[in-house]
């Protein structure tokens, strides 16, 4: 409960950005702009978390190596709260602010969002990774999958929430043009500050929870300071680097699915195809329990036939998928945009179920945190920061059909990447005690130290 609940407030924070990022910010901040500019200034806002995550991911990584799971990821849920209601407060670039600026704060209105908005993308580079860690180390042999399971499904229920908080608002506001004013002007703010509750539960149920006993028997075994591994970055890059590269590539496509099924359908299906945007949310709520069951299904899987199998069939099922996913949405069919985006999110649930087991089992628990963080933020990088960009940009030239080649070739590179992954479902949470208390590589000759 400790990590699902965790995971779901940290991206219940990251989705209603992207649902705002879509739907709202364009106006709002970026109000000077055409609106095929300022849909594209609105993802790039979208795209600054994903590289701040990396730089969480080394930070937090580090202390969660060297004190505990616990206390890292208490300050990860902080800081993303404050964010995200920080985000709801911020006034618009045509806002004045106690009478000041009577035309507005201007620039200072983006400029502020995208501070607040690499805040986020910083708590979350800290949170994945410790969310999945305090249950893959919990877990008995044989049953990582299910057990790391649970913050997986955050995402999902994040989701849900995310599109039926706007949902609710728009529905009771009502479809009229005072309605729509009310909403880009308080309405959604709403979701926002709403956070603030989420982590106050979020905050009681992570104190509650104790240390992971793996981490608690590293510390046991590195009574000495000397022994202890000062700086896990580093260790993590000399020992595991081909590691980190390969979970960053294989994840990628999963990735580029997701954040293209959430914030940019979203934008494409109200904006192109010309769908009410309550039809909208209301199909992202039922897509999300689509997505939670292939979550859980192929995470439960995955203890029996392996990660690396369970993975590799998702991203080769969404290179056929990414090329016939735009075709298949411009028939401007309600019907056929339900399958559009209910497929995308299952291929990528099939992929994202088992990797929460296969990133800790990849890396030594001296540097575990670091080295699971720094491979899926990586993946963040290559396929949530990089295609809604790119995406938005073919859109407004009127070239979707190779936004569909981008990410089917994006989906090929995972193929590889997941070819080259070591199975990892067999392998021991717990290393080898002697070649730890040495300070070698997982299995290097400790003739070589």
């Amino acid at each position: 409960m400790a990590s699902s609940i965790g995971t779901t407030i940290e991206f219940y924070d990251f989705f209603i950005y992207g649902t705002a990022a879509a739907l709202v910010f364009p106006t709002i901040f970026f109000s000077d702009m055409s609106p095929a500019v300022a849909t594209l200034a609105s993802f790039a806002t979208f795209a600054v978390a994903f590289f701040a995550r990396p730089v969480g991911a080394i930070l937090f990584g580090h202390f969660g190596d060297r004190i505990g799971r616990k206390r890292t990821l208490v300050w990860t849920l902080l800081i993303m709260g404050a964010a995200t209601v920080a985000i709801g407060l911020l006034p618009g670039s045509e806002t004045g602010v106690f009478g000041l600026f009577p035309n507005g704060i201007g620039t200072l209105a983006p400029v502020l969002l995208v501070v607040m908005r690499f805040l986020q993308g910083f708590a979350v580079g800290g949170e994945w990774a410790g969310a999945t860690l305090l249950t893959a180390e919990y877990a008995p042999k044989g049953k990582r999958g299910m057990y790391a399971m649970y913050p997986q499904l955050g995402p999902a229920f994040a989701f849900f929430l995310s599109s039926g908080t706007f949902l609710l608002f728009t529905l009771v506001a009502g479809d009229t043009k005072a309605a729509d004013s009310a909403f880009m002007t308080i309405g959604w703010r709403i979701p926002f500050l709403l956070s603030a509750l989420l982590v106050a539960v979020g905050l009681w149920v992570r104190l509650s929870v104790e240390e992971t006993p793996v981490f608690t028997e590293v510390r046991k075994r590195a009574l000495s300071e000397i022994n202890r591994t000062r700086l896990p970055f580093l260790d993590a890059i000399r020992f595991q680097w081909k590691e980190i590269l390969i979970a960053g590539g294989a994840l990628a496509s999963l990735f580029s699915l997701f954040y293209m099924g959430t914030a940019f359908l979203t934008n494409y299906a109200t904006k192109n195809l010309g769908f009410p945007r309550t039809t909208v949310l209301a199909m992202g709520m039922v897509a999300a329990v689509f997505f939670g069951v292939s979550i859980a299904a192929s995470a439960v899987y995955s203890d029996r036939i392996g990660r690396r199998k369970v993975i590799m069939a998702s991203c080769g099922l969404a290179v056929v998928w990414a090329l016939v996913l735009f075709p298949i949405l411009d028939t401007k069919s309600l019907p056929m945009y339900a399958i559009g985006l209910i497929g995308t999110l299952i291929i990528f649930g099939i992929a994202y179920g088992p990797a929460g087991a296969a990133l800790p089992e990849l890396f030594h628990e001296r540097y575990r945190y670091t080295g699971a963080g720094l491979g899926y933020n990586l993946a963040g990088i290559f396929g949530g920061a990089i295609p809604p960009l790119l995406a938005a940009r073919l859109v407004a030239d009127g070239q979707v059909f190779w936004v569909g080649v981008m990410l089917a070739a994006l989906s090929a590179v995972s193929v590889f990447c997941c070819y080259l992954m070591v199975e990892t479902k067999d392998h021991d949470i717990v290393r080898d005690t002697e070649t730890d208390r040495e300070g070698a590589e997982p299995g290097e000759d400790l003739a070589t130290v």
